[in-house]
């Protein structure tokens, strides 16, 4: 009953899995969302952004990239996929309370939790949620979406 129970998981496992499985190499790379600013390319690993649910996406930041102090309302589990990526909490860019994160960091920002993010060399990142993805800046004057 044990090993049928194994076999019937890693089956149920496996077909599970199978339609987020991508090398580095198959993912589309296109526009992020028009919520942040230009520059930076947006590839989707598993589920949908625009749709309830969760999702995985990657972003790859050039260098000089900064994305203003906004919240989700969801959490956002965050992982440096390559290079350096500098994130800081809180309401207004204070670059000397930032903590730099290199490849294989990770940071959960909690839904609500205001926070911003540069990168000086370039950066991806792999961010884990849950949709719609929303971005919300604190100054709305900072939104791309305006211009």
């Amino acid at each position: 009953m044990n090993r049928t129970f194994i076999v019937c998981l890693a089956l149920a496992v496996t077909a599970s899995a199978a339609p987020a499985q991508v090398n580095p190499a198959g993912l589309k790379w296109g526009a992020p969302p028009p919520g942040l600013p230009k520059g930076a390319r947006l590839a989707v690993l598993s589920g949908d952004p625009t749709k309830e649910g969760m999702f995985t996406i990657r972003l790859r930041f050039p260098p000089g990239y900064a994305v203003q102090p906004h919240w989700h309302p969801s959490d956002e589990l965050v992982t440096v996929m390559a290079g350096q990526v500098s994130l800081g909490m809180g309401s207004r860019v204070d670059r000397t309370k930032v903590r730099t994160l290199v490849t294989g960091g990770y940071v959960v920002a909690p839904a609500k939790m205001h926070h911003y993010a540069f990168t000086r060399t370039g950066a991806t990142i792999q961010i884990t949620s849950h949709g719609p993805f929303a971005i919300n800046y604190v100054n709305p004057r900072d939104d791309p979406r305006r211009s």
